[in-house]
């Protein structure tokens, strides 16, 4: 294969961990970010939890003359927290807010506030163009008893649809974020079967940093034991993802992550380990890679259907265990409020005593009356507010495992056309003058 045209570039991520007030050393640590990127100035730039606009235009005059291209990603109440800094052009962006994202009773945890999303970028690189996307999942706070499965496996689906739909005339796309999944997670394996994304970290032949490519490891000051739960070394969570057309190829030269406390400074950039990938970009001619592009993609199709199909059904069953819990949970806030509906019916029955009755005694003090109103009141409130929300949350699970179902069902179709792939059967040729079918590369 011929190339005419290569162009490296530099692609890094971090999340930053940027809550005002709340993180540890947050206006250093900034500093510290800004410092190095105006250093080392990577062509690409993903950030996030960038959760305060002002870091993102404090960052936006320092990184000027290195990076005069970028972007803040806004949704949610407080922001996505994602942002974008780049030496080329930005021609068009748009972000894409997750349906689900946990609970806003959950205010400890804080991620239905952030409004998690993924945001998208296209860029001109080299000739070639660039889709470049930054995300953040929602986090994963309890391994053994995981209550945010079902909205993390949701947001995966919704992610590689995202990417999936928008990337159709691109040559190169990359992602890159916190996704808040270890490499073999449910979402992971949904993510990146369906889109085709290679992992930076797996595709390397150079790899400088934490071993197995850990991003929170038990070396970071910032980080606890509990975070890490039964991974006492570390977890790798953060990914640069990539992935190319026909009329381009993609490899990774080499990719490095930071490793805890920065030299000369009393503490690393963040409480996660920063990314970077050197990524190779050739232009080729379509012609020269359609034939034997084709014949490899025929070869690994039914592999890949095969895979497909068990994955997305295992994601349909989890995407059901959310569904059983949000009707749980509605009907118990339907039940309370049920409950608080008739405790005020009856404190109004007792009150219109001294109406009904004349001469009768007020039955209790007007002081307790009013308590009591108020926690009717502030019940009813409450209990509909939760019902709302349960409400909006079965509808974006019922549509995540309906899209589900439709997929297996063509997924299956389309595997009936590779009989030799299917599992448990011996070889056998397929029926005479019956074609396989085409597996389109982006599904």
């Amino acid at each position: 294969m011929a190339n005419t045209d290569s162009v490296s570039v530099r692609v890094f991520s971090l999340n930053c961990w940027g809550i005002r007030y709340l993180s540890k050393h947050c206006p250093q640590r900034y500093a510290m970010i800004g410092e190095m990127l105006t250093k080392e100035e990577h062509d690409i730039v993903l950030l996030q939890e960038v959760w305060s606009e002002k870091d993102y235009l404090c960052l936006k005059k320092k990184l000027a003359c290195t990076h005069p291209h970028c972007h803040y990603f806004k949704s949610g109440v407080i922001g996505s927290g994602l942002a974008i800094f780049t030496k080329y052009r930005i021609h068009d962006t748009f972000v894409y807010r997750y349906s689900l994202n946990g609970y806003p009773y959950m205010a400890h945890h804080g991620d239905w506030f952030g409004g998690k999303a993924v945001g998208m970028a296209v860029l001109n690189i080299g000739g070639l163009t660039a889709n470049v996307y930054v995300t953040h999942l929602h986090a994963e706070y309890c391994r053994e008893k995981d209550s945010y499965l079902p909205h993390r496996v949701v947001q995966a689906w919704e992610l590689q649809q995202f990417i999936r739909y928008t990337s159709a005339g691109a040559d190169v796309v990359i992602l890159g974020g916190d996704l808040n999944m270890h490499p073999q997670d449910l979402g992971n394996r949904l993510l990146r079967s369906y889109t085709g994304l290679q992992d930076s970290y797996l595709e390397t032949a150079k790899f400088d940093g934490c071993e197995d490519g850990m991003t929170l490891i038990a070396g970071n000051p910032f980080i606890t034991e509990k975070e890490l739960g039964p991974f006492e070394k570390g977890i790798r969570i953060d990914y640069i993802l990539f992935k190319s057309s026909s009329g381009a190829v993609v490899r990774c030269d080499s990719m490095s992550t930071t490793k805890g406390s920065v030299p000369d400074h009393p503490f690393p950039y963040s409480d996660h380990e920063a990314l970077t990938a050197e990524l190779r970009l050739e232009s080729c001619s379509p012609a020269e890679t359609g034939a034997d592009g084709r014949s490899k993609a025929q070869d690994s199709t039914a592999g890949r259907l095969a895979e497909l199909v068990d994955i997305v059904t295992e994601a349909r069953t989890e995407v059901k265990v959310g569904l059983h819990c949000a009707e749980r949970m509605r009907y118990t806030a339907a039940r309370t409020g049920a409950m608080g509906l008739a405790l005020l019916f009856l404190e109004l029955a007792i009150a219109a005593v001294p109406w009904l009755a004349l001469g009768a005694e007020q039955p209790f003090p007007r002081t307790s009356f009013y308590l009591l109103a108020a926690l009717c009141f502030a019940i009813l409130l409450t209990t509909s507010l939760l019902y709302v929300f349960y409400s909006m949350e079965l509808k974006s699970l019922q549509g995540a495992e309906d899209q589900m179902r439709l997929a297996v069902g063509s997924l299956q179709e389309k595997l009936r056309g590779f009989p030799l792939a299917q599992p448990h059967n011996p070889p056998r040729r397929p029926p005479e003058g019956q074609e396989p079918g085409a597996f389109p590369p982006e599904e």
